[in-house]
């Protein structure tokens, strides 16, 4: 890999230990992947934030570094509310370790809102073609097929590297030839909402991690593209999809017709929503928000809620930023009794370990929580969870169709 003269400089340790443990990261991947050099990227995204996920070691390995991002850079959500981390009965030994984690992070100059929708802070953009290197499997899905920006599937130390530096890897999505559909989806059904997450998950275990182009008879929201792509990404390894007529790829550039060919059926979605007849226990925790909720999925949960009162624990996750800047959708939501809560998630969360079968409206979530939290998770649209959760169970079996 072709390194320029301050790299070398870099790479034989004459811009301190940290820098050159950074690069020494990035040409280690780009040298596996056949990059030929490094390229400025425009922001960084960086997961290893939860002390449930990378423990002491991680800790040790974050304090050690020294300096100061050379690009925007923020984090993925920790462990924890870090301003009202009591109310999910997180442990005081647990939330020391995490305030760590994030001081640590806060030093190297990196922007401490924690939350898997970075493209929805202020401040924080990516455009069409702009090189990042994010490292949220939601996050990348929506930034190289949504924004239609180029990152990789980052690990933390990479991305964490590449913020360091301003710089990445040439190798993978950052390339044209790699962004090119390799199988064909036909959806044969209606899609609305929660659909797109169950889609989501479908598609991702049959197609693992390669670029599919969608062909769907609705036009999505950005937050249904959002949900189909953090549960491709979750059931398989899928960072970058194209949906035909709506993603920006899918309607600037002239893809060849890849030849296979998968036709996803309604009956496959309902197997998805029938998880709850399968469950062998009733949902004693509701969630909402994986990824963190948006400001119309804010303001939804907030009508649904209206004058209601929740019976069961239930979760809705957004970012902080969000939080402040629609004050009364907040208010609403917690006058029934549900929670907001911020900088984390009921994956990353050891608050979810105590319950037993978690309901969610997410295709990411349903596929995270039974191996990441040890719970049974049950799948439902954002209005049967808001049933469960007020006691309106049974109303409805099934999803939004």
């Amino acid at each position: 890999m072709y390194l320029t003269k301050e790299e070398e400089q870099i790479q034989s340790g004459e811009a301190g230990e940290t820098l050159r443990k950074a690069i020494e990261i990035l040409v280690a991947l780009g040298d596996i992947y056949g990059a030929d050099r490094l390229i400025p990227i425009k922001s960084a995204q960086i997961a290893g934030v939860s002390y449930k996920t990378i423990g002491d070691a991680g800790l040790e390995w974050i304090s050690d570094l020294e300096g100061q991002v050379k690009v925007p850079a923020t984090l993925n959500p920790a462990g924890m509310d870090m301003e009202d981390w009591e109310r999910l009965r997180i442990s005081p030994e647990f939330a020391e370790k995490q305030k760590r984690i994030v001081q640590a992070y806060k030093k190297l100059g990196i922007r401490c809102g924690c939350t898997c929708t970075p493209y929805t802070l202020e401040g924080f953009s990516a455009g069409y073609g702009d090189h990042l290197a994010w490292s949220e499997s939601s996050a990348i899905s929506y930034a190289n097929s949504v924004i239609g920006a180029r990152t990789n599937r980052e690990g933390g130390p990479s991305a964490l590297s590449a913020a360091l530096l301003g710089k990445t890897a040439n190798y993978g999505f950052h390339l044209d030839e790699n962004r090119v559909p390799e199988v064909s989806i036909s959806v044969e059904c209606s899609l609305r909402e929660s659909d797109y997450g169950a889609l989501g998950y479908v598609a991702g275990k049959i197609i693992g991690n390669r670029v599919p182009i969608f062909r769907i008879k609705d036009t999505p929201e950005k937050d249904d593209l959002k949900a189909l792509g953090a549960a491709m990404a979750a059931s398989g390894s899928v960072a970058l999809y194209h949906v035909k007529g709506v993603t920006p790829e899918a309607c600037r550039l002239d893809f060849r017709e890849p030849e296979e060919k998968i036709i996803i059926e309604r009956s496959q979605l309902d197997e998805v929503y029938e998880s709850r007849k399968r469950a062998g226990k009733e949902p004693d925790l509701i969630t909402i928000g994986c990824p963190h909720c948006s400001a119309a999925e804010l303001k939804k949960v907030a009508e649904l809620l209206g004058g209601k009162t929740v019976s069961k624990e239930t979760w809705i996750f957004t970012s902080r930023e969000l939080k402040n800047r629609y004050p009364e959708y907040i208010r609403s939501i917690e006058e029934s009794g549900a929670k907001i809560v911020c900088d984390t998630c009921m994956v990353v969360s050891p608050a979810t370990n105590s319950y037993s079968c978690v309901m969610v409206n997410s295709g990411k979530a349903f596929a995270y929580v039974p191996g990441m939290c040890g719970a049974e998770s049950v799948y439902g649209d954002m209005e049967v969870c808001i049933e469960e959760a007020t006691g309106g169970k049974g109303k409805k079996a099934g999803g939004s169709h």
